[in-house]
């Protein structure tokens, strides 16, 4: 695509995004730009499961025998801190953008089916996982819209120019909403999970508190996931092996008072509301924000706390191949467009859908809530609406004829 061709597209997309989306409250109060403060903001309703207390949650009967093959004396990591490492920077970086953003186009190239398609709000300046030198790692890029309470999230994220990424996979998340992933689908996360929720920030634990649930990786998977995870990434088949989504709890007689305001922090959060495992990898990693305001040399007091200090708890229900939710994709009743007046003239999208969760528009508005949106269209175009649910997706096709 010519240069000039993709600076007027972004113009259209981010006019007509801008229309599409309404303005919404509860994220007013981020900060915009990398890594901005969240301000007491918690993505998810109270009753998420990342949010939920789990203190008094209980124990799973094979937890023991999950711990031993985890490794009982496996120390707790912290991945993310300040500075470099290896020339790359340490955790999964995130951006906060305006209510008003240029949308770009994602093409997927390995799971665009179990993938939400674009347009997204995300900037040309957005960072990479492992920036400066992103490399050949997971390259996540997550993206919070704080004007319209959106957050999206890409895996294997490559720029391409101005108007265009490619990735492998990549979710919408409305963080107004208790949404669940189509069961058997995977987002930005092997497990099928949002990324952002479970990610360790400087600026929560300078407030002194930490209420959600942290994101853990393990070596070892078995084929099946447990909620709030929806896929499955088996590398094992131990019977021991973790399921995705799995909750671990550090025991609530660890006695942390040796540890730094800052770890202590952290470590009251894995009691209160422990850590879920969302991808295979180096075992007991917990994952957080680069920040240069981390102290590494006191993150690394972290390691004390071993695998032997948690406990799993209660895996149910348990989903497998045999026995994942199964129901109806949303039906879209209809999806209609008013006649266009003529080029750059409103022209009103309106659809009606039985069992939907949340809707995007392609190939100008992106994720929005409701049912209907105004665009404005200069040529002849054909809209998508994507609906879905838990158990998937439909999807329908109108036509706008701009004389």
């Amino acid at each position: 695509m010519h240069q000039r061709s993709v600076t007027v597209l972004l113009s259209a997309l981010l006019l007509l995004g801008s229309i599409g989306l309404a303005q919404n409250d509860p994220c007013s109060v981020i900060s915009p730009g990398p890594e901005g403060a969240l301000n007491g903001f918690i993505p998810f309703p109270s009753s998420s499961l990342w949010n939920t207390n789990i203190a008094n949650a209980p124990v799973d009967p094979n937890s023991a025998a999950i711990i031993n093959l985890i490794g009982s004396s496996t120390p707790l990591h912290p991945d993310f801190g300040s500075g470099l490492y290896n020339g790359q920077s340490i955790g999964i970086p995130y951006y906060v953008v305006p209510g008003v953003e240029p949308l770009v186009f994602v093409n997927y190239n390995l799971y665009g089916d179990e993938s939400d398609p674009g347009p997204m709000p995300i900037p040309f300046s957005a960072q990479i996982e492992g920036y400066p030198n992103p490399g050949n790692g997971d390259r996540h890029v997550l993206i919070l819209d704080k004007g319209n309470c959106w957050l999206y999230e890409l895996y294997g994220a490559y720029r391409l120019n101005l108007g265009l990424w490619v990735a492998g996979s990549g979710a919408v998340w409305d963080l107004e909403a208790n949404e669940q992933r189509p069961y058997t689908w995977t987002s930005a996360d092997a497990a099928g999970l949002p990324i952002f929720p479970g990610l360790v920030r400087y600026d929560e634990v300078a407030s002194g508190q930490i209420n959600h649930a942290i994101r853990v990786t393990l070596e070892y998977s078995k084929q099946a996931f447990t909620p709030p995870a929806s896929h499955w990434a088996a590398n094992s088949s131990n019977q021991y092996a973790a399921p995705m989504g799995m909750r671990l709890r550090l025991r609530a007689d660890f006695d942390i008072s040796g540890f730094s305001p800052q770890n202590q922090v952290i470590l009251t959060a894995l009691k209160q509301y422990g850590m879920i495992m969302a991808d295979n990898g180096s075992s007991l990693f917990i994952t957080g924000t680069p920040d240069m305001r981390w102290n590494n040399d006191d993150l690394g007091n972290l390691h004390q706390v071993t695998a032997s200090d948690f406990d799993v708890l209660l895996i149910s229900p348990l989903y497998t191949p045999q026995n994942y939710p199964t129901g109806p994709n949303p039906t879209i009743n209809s999806f209609t467009a008013t006649q266009s007046g003529g080029p750059g003239q409103p022209v009103t999208l309106s659809w009606n859908v039985t069992n939907g969760e949340y809707y995007i528009v392609s190939t100008a508005v992106g994720a929005i809530r409701g049912n209907s949106t105004i665009v404005y269209p200069t040529v002849t175009t054909t809209y998508t609406l994507y609906a879905t649910n838990q158990y998937g997706r439909t999807t329908a096709q109108v036509m706008v004829t701009v004389p």
